[in-house]
C-alpha cells in the first residue's frame, strides 16, 4: 500500500468523528462523485477545499491529500453539488391561509419567517434558492443579513414582488400591478435598483402586450431574468412572443394537454436557442400528484423539521389550518388535476425545454426542509427521469439559467464549495436526498454525519 494511502487512512480514523469542522482547509474523501456536469463519475474521490473554493478534485489514487488539511471521510456515500430549489415563497411557509397570514405576519416576515426557512432550506442541502415573491423591503433586508453572515442560507436570488395587471388590495405588499407601458419600466428599475435578480412576471396575457414587453425588455437590460407564469395557453403563448427566460407550474387547470399551437411555438422558441437562450421550465409537479397521499396518510407534516426557526404560536397557528387537508378550498381542483400530469410532463419533455427542480415551497402543507427532494424522487420513480439529469435539473442547470455556471452548479476546481453528502447510491434510491448527511455551504460544513452543527449556524 502507498505510503500517502497509509496516513490518509490513519487521518480518516482520527477525524471521522469530528463533530465540529471550521478548517479553512478541507478534504472530503472517499465517496463516490457526482460532480453535476456530464463527466463521469468519479469512484473514492478526493475534493480539496481552501477558503471556500474547491481546489482540485480527483480520487485516492491520484490525488493526495496535502498536509495541512482537515480529512473528513465520505466513505459510503455519494457527493453532489448543493441543491438549487428553483420556485420558493421563503415569505410562506405551509400556511393554507394566505389572507390570515399576509395580514398577521407581515411584521414578521424578516426577522422570524423568511431566516426560518433559509435555514431549514439549508440543512436539507438546498445551497442556492430563487424565491420568487415577497415584499421587496423585507428581501432587501434578509439579502444585506446573508451577505453579512448575520443569517445562515443558501445563495438567494429573489424577484421581490410579482408584476402583474390587477392585484387585490390584500396582496398589494408582495404583488405590484403594472398599468402601462412607462409604469413597466419603472417598477422594473425599482426592483433592479433594490438589488433583485428576476422579475416575476403572472397573467402577461391580461396586460397589453406591450406593457408585458417592455417588463421582459427592461428586465435584460438591467441584467436580471425573467420567470413567468404558465397556467393558461395565453400566458405560454405571450411569454414566447416576448422572450421569457423560464415558465413556472405545468397549469392548464384541468385540461389533457398542452394546445398543438402552444406546443410549436415552444418548440420554435429551443430550436433557436442557441441564438436566443435556452428555455427553461420549473414544472412544479410533485405537490400536485401527491396531495391525495397526503390527505390519506399526512403524517409527515408533523415532522418537526419545519419548526426549526420558528415561534410556538406560529406553528400552533399552521398546524391548525392544515389539520384537515382534504377540506382546503386551495387543494380541491387538485385530484381532477393529478391524471394530466404525466401527459403534460411528456409533452414538455419532447419540445426541449431545459427543467429545473423546483416546487412553489411555502404554499399550504409545502414545507421548505422537507419539499426538494420530494420533487425529485417524483421524477425519477414516477415520471420516468434519468436520475443523473434529474441532479442535474437540481444543480447545473439552475446554475446556468442564473448565468452563475462560472461559480456554482458542479463540484469542480474553481467553484465555490457547495456540496452535499448522501449515504448509499442515490441514483437507485433517488428520496435518500430525504436525509442529507453532510452540507458545506461556501467551504463551511453546516451538517455532517447527518447531525447539525449548531456553532455553525452561529457564526
Amino acid at each position: 500500500m502507498k505510503k500517502h494511502v497509509i496516513s490518509l487512512m490513519v487521518s480518516l480514523v482520527l477525524c471521522g468523528t469530528s463533530t465540529s469542522i471550521f478548517a479553512e482547509k478541507i478534504a472530503l474523501v472517499g465517496g463516490r462523485l457526482i460532480d453535476g456536469t456530464a463527466e463521469n463519475l468519479i469512484r473514492n474521490s478526493v475534493i480539496l477545499v481552501d477558503e471556500g473554493i474547491i481546489q482540485q478534485v480527483g480520487s485516492v489514487d491520484t490525488l493526495q491529500v496535502p498536509q495541512g488539511y482537515k480529512v473528513v471521510s465520505t466513505e459510503g456515500h455519494d457527493l453532489l453539488p448543493g441543491l438549487w430549489e428553483s420556485h420558493a415563497h421563503i415569505q410562506l411557509t405551509g400556511h393554507a391561509d394566505y389572507v390570515h397570514w399576509q395580514a398577521k405576519y407581515k411584521d414578521r416576515f424578516a426577522d422570524e419567517i423568511m431566516p426560518a426557512s433559509l435555514v431549514q432550506l439549508l440543512l436539507a442541502g438546498v445551497t442556492s434558492v430563487r424565491d420568487l415573491g415577497a415584499p421587496l423591503e423585507d428581501t432587501q433586508i434578509i439579502k444585506a443579513k446573508l451577505a453579512k453572515n448575520e443569517i445562515p442560507g443558501p445563495s438567494l436570488y429573489a424577484s421581490g414582488p410579482f408584476l402583474q395587471w390587477q392585484v387585490r388590495d390584500w396582496e398589494k405588499s408582495y404583488r405590484w400591478a403594472v398599468k402601462d407601458k412607462s409604469d413597466a419600466v419603472k417598477k422594473v428599475n425599482q426592483l433592479a435598483d433594490a438589488g433583485m435578480d428576476i422579475v416575476k412576471l403572472i397573467d402577461q396575457d391580461d396586460m397589453p402586450r406591450e406593457v408585458a414587453e417592455a417588463i421582459v425588455q427592461q428586465a435584460h437590460k438591467r441584467g436580471m431574468k425573467v420567470v413567468a407564469h404558465s397556467h393558461k395557453p395565453d400566458e405560454i403563448r405571450r411569454g414566447i412572443e416576448i422572450g421569457v427566460d423560464n415558465f413556472e407550474h405545468t397549469g392548464l387547470t384541468t385540461a389533457p394537454g398542452y394546445p398543438e399551437d402552444v406546443l410549436t411555438a415552444i418548440k420554435e422558441r429551443t430550436g433557436t436557442g442557441m441564438f436566443k437562450g435556452l428555455l427553461f421550465w420549473t414544472p412544479t409537479v410533485e405537490g400536485l400528484w401527491s396531495y391525495q397521499d397526503t390527505v390519506k396518510n399526512p403524517e409527515h407534516l408533523d415532522n418537526t423539521c419545519w419548526h426549526r426557526g420558528l415561534k410556538p404560536d406560529t406553528i400552533a397557528d399552521i398546524q391548525q389550518s392544515i389539520k384537515k387537508p382534504g377540506h382546503l378550498g386551495y387543494t380541491q381542483l387538485v385530484p381532477l388535476r393529478k391524471p394530466t400530469l404525466k401527459h403534460k410532463i411528456e409533452q414538455l419533455k419532447e419540445t426541449g425545454v431545459v427543467m429545473l427542480v423546483g416546487t412553489d415551497v411555502g404554499i399550504p402543507m409545502k414545507f421548505h426542509c422537507q419539499t426538494t427532494w420530494h420533487e425529485m424522487a417524483l421524477w425519477v420513480d414516477d415520471f420516468g427521469f434519468d436520475p443523473i439529469e434529474t441532479i442535474r435539473a437540481a444543480t447545473y442547470w439552475p446554475a446556468v439559467m442564473m448565468g452563475v455556471q462560472d461559480k456554482y452548479g458542479s463540484v469542480t476546481p474553481g467553484k465555490v464549495a457547495d456540496i452535499i453528502a448522501v449515504r448509499g447510491d442515490v441514483l437507485k434510491y433517488m428520496n435518500l436526498l430525504q436525509h442529507v448527511d453532510l452540507v458545506m455551504k461556501d467551504g463551511v460544513i453546516y451538517k455532517q454525519n447527518g447531525q447539525v452543527i449548531e456553532e455553525a449556524l452561529k457564526r
